[in-house]
C-alpha cells in the first residue's frame, strides 16, 4: 500500500494568554489545499485522514470531498504541541532569529506533556494500524511536521529525537508499506503542486 503523509497548510498566527490556540488555516493555506486537491485528483485514493486539530482537518476537507470520502480523525497524528496556547509559524521564527527557533534547530524538544520517545511511539503506533487497515490501497494523512519527521526516522533508523529536516505546506511524503513489514519512503517534501502559484511553501523553497 502507499501512504501519504501530508502536511497541513499555512495556519494563522495565534497566541492566548491560556487555553490551547489550534489555529486554523491562513487564506494562503486554503489555497494551498485547493492546489493539493487538484494535484492529486488523477490519484486512486481510498481513505482520507486527518488529525483532530483545525489545520490538518481543513487542508484534508477539499480533497476527501473531491473523492466522495470521509475524513476519519486520529487523535495519535496530532502534533507535540497540539496543547500550546500560541501557534507561530516556523517562517516567522526564523525571520526574526527567535530562540524557539534556535532550539529547534539544535533538535531540542520543548513539548510539555509527552517525551520524544512517547510522542514517536504514538505516532507510529497510529500509522502502522492504518497501514493495516488499508492493504492494497493508497491512503491519505493529513497531518503535522513533527509527525512526518518521527515516521520517516523510524523507517530509516534515526535515533527518536535526532535530526529534523522542515516539510513544506501541504508536501506530500509517500512511503511504500508491504505486508511483509517492509517500509521505504518513495519521495520527501512533494510540492509541484505550489510551483508556479506564488504561495508560500516554506523555508527552503521558492513558490
Amino acid at each position: 500500500m502507499e501512504l501519504m503523509l501530508i502536511r497541513h497548510g499555512l495556519p494563522v498566527r495565534r497566541e492566548l494568554i491560556e487555553g490551547i490556540a489550534d489555529p486554523e488555516l491562513s487564506e494562503a493555506g486554503h489555497e494551498q489545499a485547493r492546489h493539493l486537491t487538484d494535484y492529486l485528483a488523477g490519484e486512486p485514493i481510498e481513505a482520507v485522514y486527518a488529525s483532530p486539530l483545525r489545520r490538518a482537518v481543513q487542508t484534508a476537507e477539499p480533497l476527501a470531498q473531491s473523492k466522495g470520502l470521509p475524513i476519519s480523525i486520529v487523535d495519535n497524528v496530532a502534533e507535540w504541541d497540539r496543547n500550546a496556547s500560541e501557534y507561530i509559524p516556523i517562517e516567522e521564527l526564523k525571520a526574526a532569529n527567535d530562540p524557539r527557533w534556535q532550539a529547534m534547530v539544535r533538535g531540542e524538544w520543548n513539548a510539555h506533556d509527552e517525551t520524544p520517545e512517547e510522542f514517536s511511539a504514538r505516532v507510529i503506533g497510529a500509522l502502522e494500524v492504518i497501514i493495516d487497515t488499508h492493504q492494497g490501497q493508497q491512503v491519505a494523512v493529513s497531518c503535522h511536521g513533527g509527525v512526518i519527521n518521527a515516521y520517516l526516522a523510524h523507517i530509516l533508523g534515526l535515533p527518536v529525537g535526532q535530526g529534523f529536516f522542515y516539510p513544506n505546506y501541504t508536501s506530500i511524503h509517500r512511503i511504500a508499506a508491504s505486508r511483509g513489514g517492509h517500509r521505504s519512503v518513495v519521495t520527501v517534501n512533494e510540492t509541484a503542486h505550489l510551483r508556479g502559484t506564488g504561495l508560500p511553501m516554506g523555508l527552503m523553497q521558492r513558490s
